[in-house]
């Protein structure tokens, strides 16, 4: 394998501090890099020396004679007044004979939704994230030996980044990627560059070889400074004990593997977090009854929302996916009651308290020091039936005690959006409705935010682009498939990707709580209605069943050795499972018969 580039002993100096200290490293033809760090760790100067946009202070990058390096940063660099075909297919000529035959090409523009957009548009017209994507379909088409790709998965919707992961891996380019997206790393990365104080670590594999990494690294370093200590404490004992202490036998080390074993933490107990979320919101949290919503578009009022019934329970953690601009974000605003709807009814519990993180960075207080703009909410908070200080919170979400005393106006985009999360934790809401809470945080924070969401105890929505994310933390997952329906996905993301692929929006059926598929010419509408209704009651027996079990569940905790009282019970939760056998496949019923009528 040839190498494409190579930094020898490079240095790079941001003021005082060494940003990339005498870093060596390479990327041979088929590598398939991505590189992981805290923000500011120097992630996106290494990649501006690699693609030689930036030179070293001082030692040295070589480039292979003749390679092809095509790179997208995360600053805005279109040429102003050019359209989007001028951007991307400028290396084809005149007309669109010498693209148009070309597959890969007609694949790339689909992919990240380019033909939507229009190739006569001018990128002056295009938002943000339309940018991001003509950038990125610019470096796609061509034939690079090397992308270096900044945050390529920024704007991008779960099925866009599944298509760029299956591009990429499809491709005999070499890449280097920094990425916050946990689930995109695994799928291609080969190797993990992790950038920390001035120095590139190197691991095979994607995201989940280097948690394993590092999870090791710090064991070692834990079990050193614990020798240390033990060291210094024999060494006292013997000093004051005296000499008849010298023949005490040392304790055996326990091997690493068992250790690591040992130290992996319980999973997520969800019959105990359903059970204190019951006692906290109680019975009804958030229900849509018969809602009709629309959202204004430049050709006229699109319906986002078609008579549904959705009803949302205490415990429940919903994950919504939907492509970019399918109405996630305005469904959560009609959730929250921050939007009206056109007709019907939104319904909320008298107990509930939400606590919404939008899309925007709302108006933080710029004058107060960061740990005063969150002790201004509330000094604790309970989580997972543990109270934490607003400091201690402040910690695990990367903010060390040095950093809580910088003023909120001095912090970036993405230390001010961990603070907003912040300040909507400890107000202890029972009701967390999250709209992309990954954006700008790096993966040591994403850990932390999953780590509490995981053990919270309130009823949960979360929009995300993250797939990590929302199969960690969310124990369902519905869709907006464009059909004026709110689909429930048994298979999560996986069934939604494969919807997707093999249908036209629209055409999908299954839809949860109400949300029933479009019926078709056949069926009257007293007959449909009749079906929707059908649906309705199977659904409720359905939620019946789920508590019944989640009850069974609980009491089966605390049995102990009573064998026969457990056999009962075991026999009660086989029953169970026949009736929600029997009950889903009469919802099911039903929702062909309409799909079909």
């Amino acid at each position: 394998m040839a190498n494409l580039v190579n930094l020898e002993s490079a240095t790079v100096i941001h003021g005082v501090r060494a940003v990339l200290d005498q870093v060596s490293l390479g990327v041979q033809t088929g590598d398939r890099i991505g590189v992981l760090g805290l923000n500011g760790s120097g992630k996106t100067t290494l990649l501006t020396v690699l693609a030689g946009l930036v030179p070293p202070d001082s030692g040295r990058v070589a480039t292979l004679r003749g390679v092809n390096i095509e790179v997208v940063t995360q600053s805005d660099r279109l040429e102003p007044g050019a359209s989007v075909r001028d951007i991307v297919l400028h290396t084809f000529g005149e007309g669109d004979h010498g693209w148009a035959s070309d597959s890969s090409v007609r694949g790339i523009l689909d992919g990240l939704g380019l033909a939507g957009i229009g190739l006569e548009t001018l990128v002056d017209n295009l938002s943000g994230g339309e940018r991001r994507r003509v950038a990125l379909a610019a470096a796609l088409v061509t034939d690079a030996d090397l992308l270096i790709l900044d945050e390529p998965t920024n704007h991008l919707d779960i099925e866009g980044v599944a298509w760029l992961a299956d591009h990429l891996l499809a491709r005999r380019s070499a890449l280097v990627a920094v990425t916050h997206d946990r689930w995109f790393l695994d799928a291609v990365a080969t190797t993990t560059w992790e950038v920390v104080d001035g120095t590139v670590h190197i691991r095979e594999g994607g995201y989940s070889d280097w948690v394993f990494a590092r999870a090791e690294r710090l064991r070692l370093d834990r079990a050193a400074e614990e020798t240390r200590k033990n060291l210094a404490r024999k060494e006292l004992a013997w000093l004051r004990r005296g000499a008849p202490a010298r023949t005490s036998k040392p304790r055996f080390r326990i091997e690493a593997a068992e250790a690591l074993i040992a130290d992996v933490p319980e999973p997520r107990n969800s019959v105990e977090l359903h059970s204190f979320a019951r006692k906290r919101l109680g019975k009804d949290v958030l229900d849509l009854e018969d809602v009709t919503a629309t959202v204004p578009t430049p050709t006229g009022d699109r319906v986002l929302l078609d008579d549904v019934t959705w009803r949302i329970g205490p415990g429940d953690r919903i994950g919504l996916v939907g492509i970019n601009g399918s109405g996630k974000s305005t469904l959560l605003r009609v959730l929250v009651g921050d939007r009206a709807v056109t007709d019907g009814e939104v319904k909320r519990g008298k107990t509930v308290s939400v606590g919404y993180l939008s899309q925007d960075v709302v108006e933080l207080p710029p004058n107060l020091r960061l740990l005063e703009a969150v002790t201004e909410i509330a000094g604790t908070v309970n989580l997972g039936g543990k109270d934490i200080s607003a400091g201690q919170l402040a910690e695990r979400f990367g903010f060390t005690n040095e950093h809580q005393w910088t003023r909120v106006a001095q912090l970036s985009g993405g230390e001010r959006r961990r603070l907003q999360l912040l300040r909507i934790l400890m107000a202890e809401p029972n009701v967390l409705i999250l709209d992309e809470p990954t954006n700008d945080l790096d993966t040591d924070t994403l850990a932390s935010l999953e780590d509490l969401l995981d053990s919270w105890p309130g009823t949960m929505i979360v929009v995300s682009h993250d797939r990590y994310l929302i199969e960690r933390v969310t124990d369902d997952v519905v869709a907006l498939l464009g059909d004026g329906k709110i689909t429930h996905l048994p298979g999560g993301i996986t069934e939604y990707l494969r919807r997707r692929a093999s249908v036209e929006v629209g055409s999908v059926s299954g839809s949860v709580s109400g949300g029933a598929a479009v019926s078709g010419p056949g069926l009257d509408a007293a007959a449909a209605r009749t079906l929707r209704k059908e649906q309705q009651r199977w659904e409720k027996k359905l939620e019946s069943l789920k508590r019944r079990e989640n009850d069974v569940h609980a009491r089966l905790a605390t049995v102990g050795a009573d064998f026969a009282v457990a056999a009962d019970l075991n026999a009660q939760l086989k029953s169970i499972a026949e009736e929600v056998d029997e009950a889903e496949l009469s919802w099911m019923a039903a929702a062909e018969a309409l799909e079909q009528g």
